[in-house]
Formats: structure tokens, sequence, C-alpha cells
């Protein structure tokens, strides 16, 4: 499973420094061996496998990654978990959600048993996000929480998992004010699980394991999916570094996943009755490029998924800079590939552009476009968009807007500038008043919604394919379901068409969903 000697393994090797790492006073080093040490802190045990690092995380070496297909559960830690409860709580985005499908896996093998309720569980974790400061200021929040629950019940497993993790200001925070934590581990490492569980138990000690640099890939881990969509990991890491952005350092170099393993899982997926598919990576269309052995690439692989019986497969997320003539081809025939797109942005300015080292420009971006609307009939394109960035002028905002009115989204994500600590943007002067950056915002979610309600309008009286996910969350008489542009619909049918595709004419539009109701299929038939 794992590489004797390599450094993911040991903390030892050019890591010694800890003094640094933890950075507070009364710590006393118990013992230090095969690259462990054990320290006593305020009373706590914490034991130190390997600890986040932002240069090792930055540093792109050319180790040959190896793929690993002999995963299993330690045979002393398959029954481990049995008459025992689990709860995972998600934080950011879908990778994350995938994470905790493997965790959640793993844990399953083990013999544990999922919980919505916390009060019951004997095993907690929290898988973070790092991408803004909120997401991590709702983490602290919730381990000041759980410190009490903690404290009613000792036995309690506690462990925090995630980008986060990978960040070392923010483990340094754990060790220091919530040494009531009994694991610490990262993205890289979801694998090691049940050892590190092992670990915490048997030694009674606060467990740091969070390796700096990326791991090998490992295939056939196991995955606790519901419902009628899966998400599937086609590769890991991005190598863009863009200037804002902590998830180079998070999540390592980009490393595909062989075509065959990703095809393999997707059939697997078909034969399951799965509906849809969504293909994960840091930078998705990155896909192929780490290759050495082949020259195949995102394109290749979307020509391949064509003739996968999986109705809806869609993608996220993509960089416009890795966005090709061949992919955007591929998609261009239909057929299971989703005419639904989210293209981040980011800023229309070119200047902003170059101090966020984007590496593309408005007017490629907007090339870009053009060639998807060209090829993809009935195309949707959402973004994501920085408002508040350092140095971004009233014109320079300007120039977002004029784009976001050029292009014509049907959904954006947006959000004030978050300085990451580690990054070279939070040493940037952060010189855009809070209110200015709040009045921007506000014009900018303005004009999104008119376009979101303009997309809409456009789809009254269409009658168009809905994948039916469930009960509405406000009524329970309706349906809810989303169209191959991922627009959100709500109409009246019985729950028996949960998980099914439903014909649905539109009757009524909102802002950000539609209403209708289902036409029969002899009605269908009909016309």
């Amino acid at each position: 499973m794992e590489k004797p000697g390599s450094p993911d393994l040991k903390s030892g090797k050019g890591t010694k420094d800890y003094s640094r790492y933890f950075d507070f006073s009364g710590a006393k080093l118990i013992s230090e061996e095969d690259g462990k040490a054990t320290y006593r802190i305020k009373g706590r045990t914490i034991q130190v496998n390997s600890q986040p690092d932002y240069k090792e995380g930055k540093r792109r070496g050319k180790e040959e990654i190896q793929i690993h297909y002999d995963f299993a559960i330690p045979e002393e830690m398959k029954r481990f978990g049995e008459g025992k409860l689990y709860s995972i709580t998600t934080y950011g985005c879908q990778m994350n959600e995938h994470d905790t499908e493997t965790m959640k896996g793993l844990l399953e093998q083990m013999g544990y048993r999922g919980t919505d309720n916390r009060n019951e569980a004997d095993l907690i974790l929290l898988n973070t996000c790092a991408i803004r400061e909120n997401a991590e200021d709702k983490v602290f929040g919730e381990l000041g929480h759980l410190k009490h629950l903690k404290t009613e019940k000792p036995g309690l497993l506690l462990g925090v998992c995630g980008c986060m993790s990978q960040e070392e200001g923010v483990v340094n925070r754990i060790l220091s004010k919530h040494g009531f934590v009994d694991m610490i581990f990262g993205t890289h490492n979801i694998h090691r699980l049940p050892a590190l569980i092992k670990e915490a138990v048997f030694s009674k000690e606060l467990v740091v394991e969070v390796w700096s640099k990326e791991g090998d890939i490992i295939e056939n881990l196991p995955k606790k999916r519901e419902g009628m969509r899966a998400w599937v990991n086609i590769m890991y890491g991005c190598d863009k570094f863009c200037t804002y952005c902590i998830v180079p350092y998070t999540r390592g170099k980009e490393r595909s996943r062989l075509p065959e393993d990703v095809i393999a899982e997707l059939r697997e997926l078909a034969r399951q009755g799965f509906k849809e598919v969504t293909l994960l990576g840091q930078n998705v269309n990155a896909y192929g490029k780490d290759f050495e052995d082949r020259d195949y690439t995102f394109g290749d692989l979307m020509e391949d998924l064509r003739g996968i019986g999986i109705p809806r497969i869609r993608f996220m997320t993509s960089h416009p800079r890795d966005f090709d003539d061949k992919l955007v081809a591929a998609l261009g025939k239909g057929g299971n590939l989703m005419e639904s797109i989210h293209l981040p942005v980011q800023s229309g300015s070119n200047a902003i552009l170059k101090r966020m080292s984007r590496k593309y420009s408005r007017e490629t971006y907007l090339e870009l476009v053009g060639k998807l609307k060209a090829a993809v009939p009935n195309l949707s394109l959402s973004t994501d968009i920085i408002v508040g960035f350092p140095g971004e002028t009233d014109e320079q905002f300007e120039e977002t807007m004029s784009l976001v009115r050029e292009v014509g989204y049907d959904m954006a994500y947006t959000f004030i500038y978050s300085p990451r600590e580690g990054t070279p943007a939070a040493a940037m002067e952060d010189n855009v008043p809070v209110e200015v950056k709040n009045e921007r915002l506000q014009r900018l979610n303005a004009l999104l919604a008119e376009q979101s309600r303009a997309a809409s309008d456009a789809l009254l009286g269409r009658t168009l394919e809905v994948l039916v996910e469930g009960e509405s969350k406000n009524n329970a008489n309706m349906l809810s379901g989303r169209t191959r542009t991922n627009k959100l619909v709500h109409f009246e049918g019985p729950a028996e068409w949960i998980g099914s595709f439903v014909h649905v004419k539109i009757t009524d539009t909102k802002t950000w969903y539609i209403k209708g109701e289902a036409v029969p299929a002899e009605a269908l038939a009909a016309n």
C-alpha cells in the first residue's frame, strides 16, 4: 500500500523544527523515533506523525505517483466499530462531499453505522473547507459546541479532517485551544482513517497526521453513495497557483486517475442504476496532462464516456486555460454530456486577472465562451466571481459587470475577497474598503438575478426532461428535480417518480427555480 521511505510517511526528513510548528511554551518532548514525535502539552499527550508545511505543499517534485489497487481494511479493524455510531459534518465543495462518501465507506466496513444525532455518536468527524475565512470560523464555532459533548461523553472520538487540516496555522490553533480533539488528518491520507482511529483509541493521544506532499492514487476505496447521483474523482490537485487560492497547498499537485479505472467505475455505477454522475477535480479539464505514457486528455475521456450507460454526465470545476477545442467538440455532441458548464472567470479585468495569476485574459475567456455557445445548443453557463480583490478599482469592477452582461450567465457563485494565510495575495495591500466591497457585491448579485430570471422566463411553455430528486423542501405535495441545464423544477407528482425521468411543461417561472406540470407519456407520444 505505502512506499517504504516515502517522505509522505514520515515527518522526520527536513521537518524536525517542531518548535516553529507548535509555537507555544510548555511543550515537553517525550519521545521521537521513526519520524514520529510525542509531546506532552497542557496535560494532553500529542503524537505527531506528520505535519502541514506550506513550503512542502507548494513544491512540485518529479516523484512518480504510484497507483495502488490492493487497499483493504486491516483485519484487526474490520469489526472495531460494531455497535458504534458515527456522524460526519461536511463543509465546502463537491470534492469534500465525495471524500465524506469515502470516509463513510471506510467506517461502515469497520462495522460503524451512521447517525444524524450527534448525541448518540461514538465518532464525530468535521470534514473542513479552507477556501474562505467564514468556512473556517464555522468549524471553530462547531468545535466550541462539541467541547461540551466531549466533556459529557469522554469516550467520544472527535476528528478534524479536510482542507483546513492542511494549514499550519489551523492545526496550531486546534492544538493550543481545542486540545480535546483526538485526530487531525488531511486530504492526502483519508485511506489511513482506520489506522488513525486505532492509534487515537489505543494510545489515548491526540494524533496528528497531515501529509504536506500529495500521496499516491488509491483505487478501490469503499464509498457510501446515496440517491441516484454520484460523484467520481477523475483527478486530484491543482498546479495553477492563483494568488488568492489555498487549494494547490491543501490538495497537492495535479495527478490523474487512469482512464480505464474511471471508465470501470462509471460502468459499475451504471450497473447499480445511478442516473447522473459528476466528474470531479480541482481543475478537471487538466485531466490527463500529467500522463507520460499516453496522449489522452479530458476531451478523450468525455468521448469515451458518451458510450457509457449513465443518462447524465456533468463535470466541475474547469479552468478556462485548460478548456481545449477537443473538449468543446466532445460537449457539442450532446447525448449524455450535459449542456451545463461551470466556467469560473473570477474577474472581467485583465489587470486583476494578472494580479490573480489566472493566466488568461478577458479576451481569451470571451473567445472560449463564443466557441462553447456555437458548439453546444441550449448552453447554460455558471461561474465564480470575486469582488474587492486587492487593488480593484471602480473601473476594473465595471469591467467585470460588462463581462457578465456580455456572457449572460444563468447562475454564479459570488464572493467578497477573503485573504488566505500562506497565499501571495495575503501579502497584498487589501485597500478596498468594506463598504465598497459590499456595494459591489450587491450590484453584481442584482445583475445576476436579473439574468437568471431572464433565463427562467425563456423556458416558459417549454417541455423539459427532469430528473426527479425528491420531495420539495417547502411542500411535501410537490416534487423537485433538475433539468439537463441544472435548473431546479417544482411540480406535483407521486413519490414513486423519485429517481426517474419525467417530462414537465413549464407553467411558471421564478428567479432561481421554475414550476411546471408533468406531461403524461401518452401525450408525449402523440406529439
